[in-house]
Protein backbone atom coordinates (compact mmCIF):
# COMPACT_ATOMS: atom_id res chain seq x y z
CA UNK A 1 0.00 0.00 0.00
CA UNK A 2 0.97 3.61 -0.81
CA UNK A 3 0.51 6.82 -0.35
CA UNK A 4 0.88 9.12 -3.77
CA UNK A 5 1.28 13.23 -4.38
CA UNK A 6 -0.10 14.34 -7.46
CA UNK A 7 0.23 17.82 -8.66
CA UNK A 8 1.43 18.64 -11.38
CA UNK A 9 0.65 22.55 -11.19
CA UNK A 10 1.76 22.86 -7.37
CA UNK A 11 5.63 22.09 -5.84
CA UNK A 12 4.88 19.17 -3.66
CA UNK A 13 8.14 19.80 -0.86
CA UNK A 14 6.05 21.67 1.62
CA UNK A 15 3.74 18.88 1.82
CA UNK A 16 6.31 16.01 1.20
CA UNK A 17 8.02 17.56 4.17
CA UNK A 18 5.24 17.77 6.61
CA UNK A 19 4.46 14.28 5.85
CA UNK A 20 7.65 12.81 6.25
CA UNK A 21 7.88 15.15 9.59
CA UNK A 22 4.82 13.16 10.93
CA UNK A 23 4.86 9.57 9.41
CA UNK A 24 8.59 8.89 9.27
CA UNK A 25 7.69 5.28 7.96
CA UNK A 26 4.79 6.34 5.34
CA UNK A 27 5.40 4.70 1.90
CA UNK A 28 5.40 8.28 -0.05
CA UNK A 29 5.37 8.53 -3.39
CA UNK A 30 5.31 11.81 -6.30
CA UNK A 31 3.52 11.65 -9.46
CA UNK A 32 4.71 10.51 -12.48
CA UNK A 33 7.51 8.82 -10.05
CA UNK A 34 5.12 5.76 -9.06
CA UNK A 35 6.57 1.89 -8.54
CA UNK A 36 3.46 -0.12 -8.84
CA UNK A 37 0.05 2.09 -9.84
CA UNK A 38 -1.81 -1.15 -8.40
CA UNK A 39 -0.63 -0.60 -4.63
CA UNK A 40 -1.63 2.78 -4.78
CA UNK A 41 -4.74 3.17 -2.65
CA UNK A 42 -4.35 6.54 -1.23
CA UNK A 43 -3.92 10.13 -3.34
CA UNK A 44 -3.48 13.79 -2.12
CA UNK A 45 -4.34 15.54 -4.97
CA UNK A 46 -4.66 18.89 -6.47
CA UNK A 47 -5.55 19.74 -9.98
CA UNK A 48 -4.75 16.45 -11.69
CA UNK A 49 -4.58 15.44 -15.47
CA UNK A 50 -8.02 14.80 -15.62
CA UNK A 51 -8.85 10.18 -16.63
CA UNK A 52 -4.65 9.38 -14.56
CA UNK A 53 -7.15 7.89 -12.23
CA UNK A 54 -8.01 4.96 -14.35
CA UNK A 55 -4.60 3.87 -13.85
CA UNK A 56 -5.14 3.02 -10.30
CA UNK A 57 -7.27 -0.14 -10.11
CA UNK A 58 -7.26 -0.18 -6.15
CA UNK A 59 -7.48 3.24 -4.98
CA UNK A 60 -9.68 3.91 -2.32
CA UNK A 61 -9.55 7.92 -1.50
CA UNK A 62 -9.04 11.13 -3.10
CA UNK A 63 -8.02 13.67 -0.54
CA UNK A 64 -7.94 17.12 -2.06
CA UNK A 65 -4.93 19.52 -1.08
CA UNK A 66 -7.40 22.32 -0.22
CA UNK A 67 -11.22 23.06 0.46
CA UNK A 68 -11.85 23.26 -3.07
CA UNK A 69 -12.72 20.28 -4.66
CA UNK A 70 -14.14 21.34 -7.87
CA UNK A 71 -10.74 20.13 -9.60
CA UNK A 72 -11.55 16.96 -8.44
CA UNK A 73 -14.57 16.17 -9.18
CA UNK A 74 -15.08 17.92 -12.79
CA UNK A 75 -13.47 14.47 -13.59
CA UNK A 76 -16.01 12.55 -14.36
CA UNK A 77 -13.94 9.27 -15.16
CA UNK A 78 -13.40 8.96 -11.57
CA UNK A 79 -14.98 6.17 -10.73
CA UNK A 80 -18.18 6.19 -8.02
CA UNK A 81 -16.86 3.86 -5.47
CA UNK A 82 -13.85 5.99 -4.71
CA UNK A 83 -14.20 8.46 -1.54
CA UNK A 84 -12.92 12.33 -1.98
CA UNK A 85 -12.33 14.12 0.94
CA UNK A 86 -11.89 17.87 1.91
CA UNK A 87 -10.07 20.10 3.89
CA UNK A 88 -11.36 21.53 6.72
CA UNK A 89 -9.03 23.57 8.62
CA UNK A 90 -9.60 26.37 11.28
CA UNK A 91 -6.39 28.72 9.98
CA UNK A 92 -7.99 28.54 6.52
CA UNK A 93 -11.68 29.93 8.15
CA UNK A 94 -9.53 32.42 10.27
CA UNK A 95 -7.28 33.84 7.12
CA UNK A 96 -10.86 34.09 4.72
CA UNK A 97 -12.45 35.62 7.41
CA UNK A 98 -9.80 38.68 7.72
CA UNK A 99 -9.55 38.63 4.22
CA UNK A 100 -12.99 39.78 3.41
CA UNK A 101 -13.47 41.96 6.47
CA UNK A 102 -10.36 43.87 5.11
CA UNK A 103 -11.41 43.87 1.67
CA UNK A 104 -15.38 45.35 2.84
CA UNK A 105 -13.48 47.72 5.02
CA UNK A 106 -11.00 49.28 2.34
CA UNK A 107 -14.06 49.22 0.09
CA UNK A 108 -16.24 51.51 2.70
CA UNK A 109 -13.49 53.60 3.93
CA UNK A 110 -12.43 54.14 -0.20
CA UNK A 111 -8.88 53.64 0.87
CA UNK A 112 -8.18 52.44 -2.27
CA UNK A 113 -9.00 55.91 -4.25
CA UNK A 114 -7.25 57.97 -1.20
CA UNK A 115 -3.91 55.72 -1.90
CA UNK A 116 -4.36 56.58 -5.75
CA UNK A 117 -5.20 59.95 -5.90
CA UNK A 118 -2.56 62.85 -5.74
CA UNK A 119 -4.66 65.03 -3.62
CA UNK A 120 -6.05 66.26 -0.17
CA UNK A 121 -9.68 64.66 -0.41
CA UNK A 122 -11.14 63.28 2.31
CA UNK A 123 -14.56 61.40 1.65
CA UNK A 124 -17.10 60.60 3.52
CA UNK A 125 -17.93 56.80 4.43
CA UNK A 126 -20.11 54.34 5.30
CA UNK A 127 -20.16 52.92 8.94
CA UNK A 128 -20.16 48.77 9.41
CA UNK A 129 -23.71 49.26 11.44
CA UNK A 130 -25.21 51.12 8.70
CA UNK A 131 -23.73 48.08 6.17
CA UNK A 132 -25.67 44.96 5.49
CA UNK A 133 -23.53 42.30 4.18
CA UNK A 134 -24.96 39.18 1.93
CA UNK A 135 -22.86 35.90 2.26
CA UNK A 136 -23.54 33.80 -0.57
CA UNK A 137 -22.45 29.85 0.81
CA UNK A 138 -22.79 29.50 4.46
CA UNK A 139 -20.68 26.22 4.97
CA UNK A 140 -17.69 26.28 7.03
CA UNK A 141 -15.81 29.32 5.59
CA UNK A 142 -19.13 31.28 4.96
CA UNK A 143 -20.40 30.77 8.67
CA UNK A 144 -16.68 32.09 9.53
CA UNK A 145 -16.96 34.96 7.31
CA UNK A 146 -20.06 35.78 8.66
CA UNK A 147 -18.99 35.44 12.95
CA UNK A 148 -16.30 37.93 12.06
CA UNK A 149 -18.71 40.64 10.23
CA UNK A 150 -20.89 40.57 13.28
CA UNK A 151 -18.07 41.05 15.80
CA UNK A 152 -17.46 43.81 13.65
CA UNK A 153 -20.32 44.98 13.95
CA UNK A 154 -22.29 44.30 10.13
CA UNK A 155 -25.45 43.69 9.81
CA UNK A 156 -25.12 39.79 7.90
CA UNK A 157 -27.29 38.17 5.77
CA UNK A 158 -26.66 34.17 4.39
CA UNK A 159 -27.98 32.75 1.67
CA UNK A 160 -27.66 29.07 0.46
CA UNK A 161 -29.27 26.41 -1.17
CA UNK A 162 -30.95 24.19 1.84
CA UNK A 163 -32.15 25.94 4.79
CA UNK A 164 -29.30 26.92 7.52
CA UNK A 165 -29.86 28.45 11.20
CA UNK A 166 -26.85 30.69 12.37
CA UNK A 167 -26.70 32.37 15.32
CA UNK A 168 -27.08 36.45 14.35
CA UNK A 169 -27.53 36.02 10.46
CA UNK A 170 -30.66 35.97 9.03
CA UNK A 171 -30.89 33.48 6.24
CA UNK A 172 -32.79 32.90 3.11
CA UNK A 173 -32.43 29.89 0.74
CA UNK A 174 -33.43 28.50 -2.42
CA UNK A 175 -33.95 30.18 -5.60
CA UNK A 176 -37.50 31.40 -4.54
CA UNK A 177 -35.67 33.20 -1.74
CA UNK A 178 -32.87 34.73 -3.50
CA UNK A 179 -33.92 37.74 -5.01
CA UNK A 180 -35.03 39.13 -1.84
CA UNK A 181 -31.24 38.23 0.03
CA UNK A 182 -30.33 40.00 -2.82
CA UNK A 183 -32.59 43.06 -2.61
CA UNK A 184 -30.78 43.55 0.86
CA UNK A 185 -27.32 43.63 0.01
CA UNK A 186 -25.00 46.44 0.02
CA UNK A 187 -21.89 44.07 0.20
CA UNK A 188 -22.26 40.27 -1.90
CA UNK A 189 -19.64 37.93 -0.86
CA UNK A 190 -19.49 34.84 -2.90
CA UNK A 191 -18.25 31.73 -0.89
CA UNK A 192 -19.97 29.34 -2.98
CA UNK A 193 -18.43 25.80 -3.74
CA UNK A 194 -18.23 25.43 -7.29
CA UNK A 195 -20.85 23.33 -8.57
CA UNK A 196 -22.89 22.22 -12.22
CA UNK A 197 -25.58 24.81 -10.68
CA UNK A 198 -23.46 27.41 -9.33
CA UNK A 199 -21.39 27.99 -12.04
CA UNK A 200 -21.93 31.36 -13.38
CA UNK A 201 -24.02 32.35 -10.93
CA UNK A 202 -22.36 35.59 -11.02
CA UNK A 203 -24.34 36.95 -13.80
CA UNK A 204 -26.03 40.40 -15.05
CA UNK A 205 -29.62 38.85 -13.59
CA UNK A 206 -27.75 38.37 -10.49
CA UNK A 207 -26.44 42.04 -10.44
CA UNK A 208 -29.40 43.78 -11.32
CA UNK A 209 -30.95 42.23 -8.33
CA UNK A 210 -28.43 43.80 -5.86
CA UNK A 211 -29.14 47.51 -4.95
CA UNK A 212 -27.81 50.19 -7.20
CA UNK A 213 -24.34 50.86 -5.82
CA UNK A 214 -23.56 47.47 -4.46
CA UNK A 215 -20.00 46.06 -4.14
CA UNK A 216 -19.37 42.24 -4.75
CA UNK A 217 -16.81 40.03 -3.72
CA UNK A 218 -15.82 36.98 -4.94
CA UNK A 219 -13.16 34.43 -3.07
CA UNK A 220 -14.73 31.43 -4.21
CA UNK A 221 -13.60 30.08 -7.71
CA UNK A 222 -13.02 32.01 -10.95
CA UNK A 223 -15.88 29.90 -12.85
CA UNK A 224 -18.42 31.37 -10.47
CA UNK A 225 -18.03 34.77 -12.24
CA UNK A 226 -19.41 36.01 -15.89
CA UNK A 227 -16.67 38.98 -16.25
CA UNK A 228 -18.04 40.61 -18.98
CA UNK A 229 -21.60 41.00 -16.89
CA UNK A 230 -19.34 41.97 -14.46
CA UNK A 231 -17.44 44.82 -16.59
CA UNK A 232 -20.57 46.30 -17.84
CA UNK A 233 -22.73 46.80 -14.41
CA UNK A 234 -19.74 48.43 -13.28
CA UNK A 235 -19.29 50.46 -16.40
CA UNK A 236 -23.22 50.99 -16.67
CA UNK A 237 -22.91 52.46 -12.78
CA UNK A 238 -25.53 49.75 -11.26
CA UNK A 239 -22.43 48.25 -9.29
CA UNK A 240 -19.82 50.23 -7.27
CA UNK A 241 -17.12 47.76 -7.58
CA UNK A 242 -15.64 44.49 -7.07
CA UNK A 243 -12.71 42.91 -5.17
CA UNK A 244 -11.80 39.52 -7.30
CA UNK A 245 -9.14 36.83 -5.32
CA UNK A 246 -10.09 34.19 -8.15
CA UNK A 247 -10.18 34.25 -11.48
CA UNK A 248 -11.13 31.27 -14.28
CA UNK A 249 -7.51 31.75 -15.75
CA UNK A 250 -4.26 31.92 -13.13
CA UNK A 251 -2.17 34.25 -12.97
CA UNK A 252 -4.94 36.86 -14.22
CA UNK A 253 -3.14 37.97 -18.03
CA UNK A 254 -1.64 40.80 -18.13
CA UNK A 255 -3.96 42.04 -20.77
CA UNK A 256 -6.76 41.28 -19.65
CA UNK A 257 -9.29 44.17 -18.83
CA UNK A 258 -9.55 43.63 -14.88
CA UNK A 259 -6.28 45.60 -14.59
CA UNK A 260 -7.39 48.73 -16.27
CA UNK A 261 -10.41 49.03 -14.24
CA UNK A 262 -10.19 51.66 -11.22
CA UNK A 263 -13.16 50.27 -9.69
CA UNK A 264 -12.06 46.22 -10.06
CA UNK A 265 -9.69 45.36 -7.21
CA UNK A 266 -7.37 42.31 -8.22
CA UNK A 267 -5.79 39.81 -5.53
CA UNK A 268 -3.63 36.78 -6.74
CA UNK A 269 -5.43 34.21 -5.22
CA UNK A 270 -4.00 34.96 -1.92
CA UNK A 271 -6.95 35.01 0.44
CA UNK A 272 -6.95 31.74 2.44
CA UNK A 273 -4.15 29.70 1.72
CA UNK A 274 -3.13 26.18 2.90
CA UNK A 275 -1.19 25.07 5.48
CA UNK A 276 0.56 21.99 5.19
CA UNK A 277 1.47 21.91 8.57
CA UNK A 278 -1.47 22.28 9.64
CA UNK A 279 -3.50 20.28 7.48
CA UNK A 280 -1.39 16.94 7.65
CA UNK A 281 -2.50 15.69 10.57
CA UNK A 282 -6.18 15.56 9.28
CA UNK A 283 -5.30 13.86 6.00
CA UNK A 284 -2.85 11.42 7.67
CA UNK A 285 -5.75 10.62 10.00
CA UNK A 286 -7.96 9.54 7.33
CA UNK A 287 -5.15 7.66 5.59
CA UNK A 288 -5.36 5.46 8.79
CA UNK A 289 -8.75 5.36 8.94
CA UNK A 290 -9.25 4.37 5.52
CA UNK A 291 -6.59 1.19 6.22
CA UNK A 292 -8.42 0.71 9.53
CA UNK A 293 -12.32 0.64 7.59
CA UNK A 294 -13.43 3.54 9.72
CA UNK A 295 -15.91 6.20 8.76
CA UNK A 296 -13.75 9.03 7.15
CA UNK A 297 -14.10 12.87 7.64
CA UNK A 298 -14.49 15.93 5.60
CA UNK A 299 -16.05 13.08 2.79
CA UNK A 300 -17.38 15.43 -0.13
CA UNK A 301 -20.98 14.23 -1.58
CA UNK A 302 -20.34 13.58 -5.00
CA UNK A 303 -24.45 14.13 -5.99
CA UNK A 304 -24.53 17.77 -4.02
CA UNK A 305 -20.50 18.38 -5.42
CA UNK A 306 -19.50 20.03 -2.22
Amino acid sequence: MSFLIISPKKDPKAWIEALKAEAPDLDLEVYPQVKDPSKVEYVLSWRHPHGIYRDFKNLKVIASMGAGIDHIISDKEIPEHIQITRVVDEQLTKDMSVFVLSLILEHLRNLAQHHSQNEWKPTSYQLPEDTQVGIMGMGVLGVGVAEKLIQNKFNVTGWSRTKKEILGVTTYHGDEQLEEFLRESRVLVNLLPLTSETKNVLQKSLFEALPKGAFVINVARGEHLVEDDLIEVINNGHLAGAALDVFRKEPLPREHPFWKNKKIRVSPHIASITNPVTVVPQILENYERMKEGKELKNVVDREKEY
